[in-house]
């Protein structure tokens, strides 16, 4: 019998619009392959669709919060519904940079030094006149990023210490904390692990400045190599790297590893995606075909590690 599946993606996070397009491509995926797929937005009727659906698996294509947080991993389990993706721990725990970052140097991974501060701290305690001890202790450039979320949505370099302070507000913009971190200078590269087994690394190359949303999501912004142009004791240092943060948050079925290899060719590990993009942009559909796995492959490979989850 024909498995079907409801593809969750939209949503209300800022991630919208990307999400609806890993959820477009991984419709026509699962369609080419044979499957009853629908496709969902995630919205106030969503339980009640999910319940009268008699789906067999929830794929989820959704970004940012709600999505990536755990709180729809929680809803499913409630439901009692197989999910493709990380679990309720493992996505909170993601979702969370400063505290995913604690247990990744627990686990003996190499992450850049940061400080965190949060709104109620500027607010309540007077944080904003502390800012130059920030850094002080870190040093410039540094880089500025809310501690929740993802695509690089609010994330800046500052090289000036006297703008530290503006960027830190307009970071609050997109999350309630702030991580400011030391500015690894180097090659960004991307691990996609596929139930626990590492693809091929992707190198990202931006044209004009940082691989920020603008670069990520428009076409022709961003040049990628897969496999990365980096020494294959360098590439294995990045598959370890990932390997081990996946297994620190206890994920499991798809991930992807953001790093940067500095100039002696040591890996620096940025954060670990839960639910990354699967639109005609995004690095883990690249990572896939550099593997000799096609995209439709891949999306028919997660429903199978989902319904196994469950049976």
């Amino acid at each position: 019998m024909t498995s079907h599946v409801a593809v969750l993606a939209g949503g209300t996070s800022l991630e919208r619009e990307v999400s609806l397009r890993s959820g477009r491509r991984v419709r026509d995926a699962l369609t080419d392959r044979g499957y009853r797929v629908s496709s969902l937005d995630v919205d106030a009727n969503l339980v009640r669709t999910l319940d009268e659906g008699a789906f067999d698996l929830a794929f989820l294509a959704l970004h940012g919060s709600a999505g990536e947080d755990g709180t729809i991993q929680s809803l499913l389990g409630l439901l009692d519904m197989p999910y493709t993706g990380p679990d309720v721990l493992a996505s909170s725990l993601a979702w969370n940079k400063p505290i995913a970052q604690g247990l990744y140097r627990r686990s003996g991974i190499s992450v850049p030094a940061h400080v965190v501060l949060t709104q109620q701290a500027f607010r309540e305690m007077g944080a904003a006149a502390a800012v130059d001890r920030v850094a002080a202790e870190l040093g410039t450039p540094l880089v500025v990023k809310p501690a929740t979320g993802g695509s690089s949505l609010g994330l800046s370099v500052v090289e000036d210490p006297g703008r530290l302070g503006a960027a830190i507000l307009g970071a609050f913009s997109y999350a309630e904390a702030v991580l400011v971190e030391r500015f690894v200078a180097g090659t960004e590269v991307a691990v996609t692990l596929l139930a626990g087994e590492p693809l091929p690394p992707v190198e990202i190359r931006p044209k004009e400045g940082a691989y920020d949303f603008a670069a990520r999501y428009t076409a022709g912004a961003t040049e990628f190599h897969a496999p990365a142009r980096i020494p294959e004791d360098v590439t294995d240092a990045c598959a370890q790297a990932a390997v081990t943060a996946y297994r620190a948050i206890g994920a499991r079925h798809i991930t992807r590893a953001d790093l940067i290899v500095d100039a002696d060719g040591r890996p620096w590990l940025l954060e670990l995606d839960t639910c990354p993009g699967l639109t005609e942009t995004s690095l883990v559909p690249l990572a896939a075909q550099a593997a000799g796995l096609a995209f439709e492959d891949l999306c028919e490979r997660l429903v199978r590690l989902g319904l196994e989850e469950a049976a």
